[in-house]
């Protein structure tokens, strides 16, 4: 803008100090109109730079918000389905182990086999639960919510898992009781000869 003013500043003297023949030979008369015109435009164009690096930091910073929001929903639903996992875990062991350790088909030294191996899937449950439970409420972990979620997700197949395993080892109980069943029906059924 400085130069732009000693410029104008020197064609001003310029044009004073030349004879008044040369001056009134063609000499090109400079237009304001053409000067003001183009300053206000770059003006107006700094202006809109302006509102536009403000409009971009202010989308970087929504998508930085949207970011951390998906990732809490992420971590609400990988909880969500633990908590399912783990109840239909109790379910299966409080109604599903009381009628196999019932069954008369369950021999006296399997009854202890067949608890220790509901026991420790239960365990594993517990002590996941406990881990959630650290991740989401201590402070001393730093984790992002990205890492945390990511934690959760791996927490959330192992749920899973156990759910399968512990499904698979009670059909497999049935199976052999029914086997069993079978078995003695076979053996003491009443021949009509």
């Amino acid at each position: 803008m400085k130069h732009k003013i000693k410029l104008l500043g020197i064609a001003l003297t310029f044009a004073l100090l030349m004879p008044a023949g040369a001056a009134c030979q063609g000499m090109p008369v400079y237009d304001n109109t053409n000067f003001i015109s183009f300053t206000k435009s770059l003006i107006e164009s700094a202006k809109q730079t302006s509102q536009l690096l403000k409009t971009v930091q202010f989308l970087k910073t929504q998508k930085e918000n949207i970011e951390k929001v998906n990732n809490v929903i992420r971590q609400l639903k990988a909880v969500r389905e633990m908590a399912r996992n783990n109840q239909r875990l109790f379910n299966i062991v409080q109604d599903d182990l009381r009628e196999i350790l019932n069954s008369p088909y369950i021999k006296p030294d399997e009854v202890n086999r067949v608890s220790e191996s509901f026991n420790s899937i239960i365990e594993n449950s517990l002590y996941g639960l406990e881990y959630i439970d650290q991740i989401l409420s201590s402070n001393t972990l730093k984790m992002t919510d990205a890492e945390r979620a990511e934690v959760l997700k791996d927490m959330e197949l192992k749920s899973k898992e156990m759910v399968a395993e512990i499904e698979a080892k009670t059909k497999r109980y049935r199976e052999i009781i029914a086997f069993r069943e079978m078995q003695d029906k076979i053996n003491n059924r009443e021949t009509n000869y």
